[in-house]
């Protein structure tokens, strides 16, 4: 066993592990109140603009930008392995999920191949419902709705209503 390597992996596994302590557990808990949350979020490097970050959110990394006015309620999933940017005064309800990672199929000895990673864009004034799940290299247009538990797999137009698994246009708003 190369003791370089194994080094190497455990330096990797602290790091991560000190960056979601810092990500996850005190920012994340009931107990911080909401404006003590938004401090630590900025100081850590979180691009967020909003007081309105509810607890039990999980933050795969700092590549999160979140515009004012914007809610986020209870439990959401940022990914961040790619840039998420979420405009301002949207509306994200409980347990959105953000996934800009996915992996090529690989071979039979091994069908998680090589992973990868795509940025996700939501525009001003959008409203996403409960327990939807937003996939890599996702733009959803200005005030968009998408409906409770979509999938969302490809980009959504500007002012339009999508609700569905996968999730497709329903009307067009005014």
């Amino acid at each position: 066993m190369n003791v370089r390597k194994v080094s190497r992996a455990i330096a990797s596994s602290l790091r991560m592990t000190a960056r979601d302590a810092a990500l996850n557990v005190v920012p994340a808990s009931a107990l911080v109140p909401t404006f003590l949350r938004y401090l630590i979020y900025r100081i850590i490097g979180l691009d967020v603009h909003t007081f309105k970050i509810y607890p039990r959110c999980f933050f795969g990394g700092t590549q999160v930008s979140i515009g004012s006015g914007t809610f986020v309620s209870y439990e959401c999933f940022f990914d961040a392995s790619a840039f998420i940017s979420i405009g301002k005064k949207c509306a994200i309800a409980n347990g959105v999920h953000f996934i800009t990672s996915y992996h090529t199929i690989g071979g039979p000895e091994a069908r998680a191949g090589e992973r990868l990673a795509l940025p996700i864009h939501v525009g001003d004034g959008c409203w996403i419902g409960s327990r939807v799940t937003v996939l890599p290299g996702v733009s959803i247009g200005n005030g968009c709705v998408i409906g409770a538990g979509a999938v969302v797999r490809s980009d959504c137009e500007t002012n339009c209503l999508y609700a569905g698994v996968p999730a497709r246009f329903i009307r067009q708003l005014d």
